[in-house]
């Protein structure tokens, strides 16, 4: 299969600052490890900037204004975690609009699936607010963008990242539309994300949370996809699959209290591979979002990578063995709303 990689070197001006855990290092990391990756049908996309009007899809104006406000301005705060720098915003255009080339692609039939090498993230950026490190929301506005410039109807949002996309699901709490899944450390930052969260109005029963306690890895995780989140998924018969892909779940990341494997992250992407062969024409477009020791970003990839690809590996999905009761909140939230065992 034909993937697309979205990577470049201007997403390291964005700077946060000394110390800050979502640096620059990050892509320069990533750009290591996939010089060293070799498999074919790899396609490299060039990032373009999102317009004022993609940003408005998800955003009010009056926070984009805000964060073009800090363009030129050598340290800007939104919030303890949000630092931004004088080329903030034009990187924060990057990896929206660099997504975007990302499902455009996609979408044109040039690839089949791809990933977005990005920063800042986006999942905690609310519509009126940055926050979380992030400053606009890269998968909400793509999500958008299908739906409006493509006529996606079903759009499948899926978060692994280990903290609640708390802005992704503000986008699309009352959206039938959109489904978004997360599966998160909880309690954790930012304090949202309870099973009981399934959303409003015409919404409801499109928001899934499958909140994890600390030390859960691959068994739990693993058991979530098969057993919850893809006979959901199934149902609602996405068009179009859109992952945040964060790896601060690993066992490596020194931010959460996750044991998530590189094995764990291969059997979560075959798993959204097959469904969206499935039920999208194969349409699946990854974007970073968190993850933050460096040497787990460069083993976990690849990982990812060889499941876009279609790449046998060998590695066949284990039989999980969860600690008991983990999933029962989400599934009974759940079941008014699907057919959940």
């Amino acid at each position: 299969m034909r993937t697309a990689l979205v990577i470049d070197d201007r997403f390291q001006a964005h700077d946060p600052g000394p110390g800050h855990p979502e640096s620059p290092a990050r892509i320069r990391a990533i750009l290591d490890a996939l010089a060293q990756y070799q498999r074919s049908g790899l396609v490299r996309l060039d990032p373009r900037p999102a317009t004022v009007d993609e940003l408005a899809l998800v955003h009010a104006p009056s926070h984009i204004a805000h964060v073009a406000a800090t363009a030129g301005r050598p340290r800007y705060a939104f919030d303890a975690d949000t630092p931004t720098s004088a080329r903030s915003f034009d990187t924060a255009l990057l990896a929206a609009g660099g997504y975007l080339a990302l499902v455009e692609a996609i979408m044109a039939g040039e690839v089949e699936n791809g990933f977005a090498f990005v920063r800042p993230p986006g999942h905690h950026a609310e519509p009126d607010r940055a926050m979380g490190f992030c400053l606009f929301n890269n998968v909400a506005i793509a999500a958008r963008h299908l739906q409006q410039r493509f006529g996606i109807r079903r759009v499948l949002i899926v978060d692994w990242d280990v903290h609640h996309g708390n802005g992704t699901q503000d986008a699309f709490f009352a959206d039938p539309d959109v489904l978004y899944v997360s599966t998160h450390q909880y309690p954790f930052y930012p304090g949202t994300g309870a099973a009981t969260e399934v959303g409003a109005g015409a919404g409801a029963g499109r928001t899934l949370n499958v909140p994890f306690p600390a030390g859960c890895g691959d068994d739990e995780y693993i058991a979530a996809f098969t057993d919850v989140i893809v006979p959901i998924a199934a149902q609602f018969r996405p068009e179009f699959v859109l992952v945040s892909a964060g790896f601060d779940a690993h066992r490596r990341d020194p931010l959460a209290a996750m044991t998530v494997t590189d094995e764990g992250f291969r059997a979560m992407a075959r798993l959204l591979v097959r469904l969206a062969e499935q039920h999208a024409d194969g349409r699946l477009a990854a974007i970073l979002e968190g993850g933050y020791d460096l040497r787990a970003l460069q083993t976990a990839i690849p990982a990812v990578l060889d499941e876009f690809g279609g790449v046998p590996t060998g590695a066949a999905l284990a039989s999980p063995q969860p600690r008991p009761g983990v999933l029962d909140a989400t599934r009974a939230a759940q079941r008014p709303f699907w057919d959940v065992h």
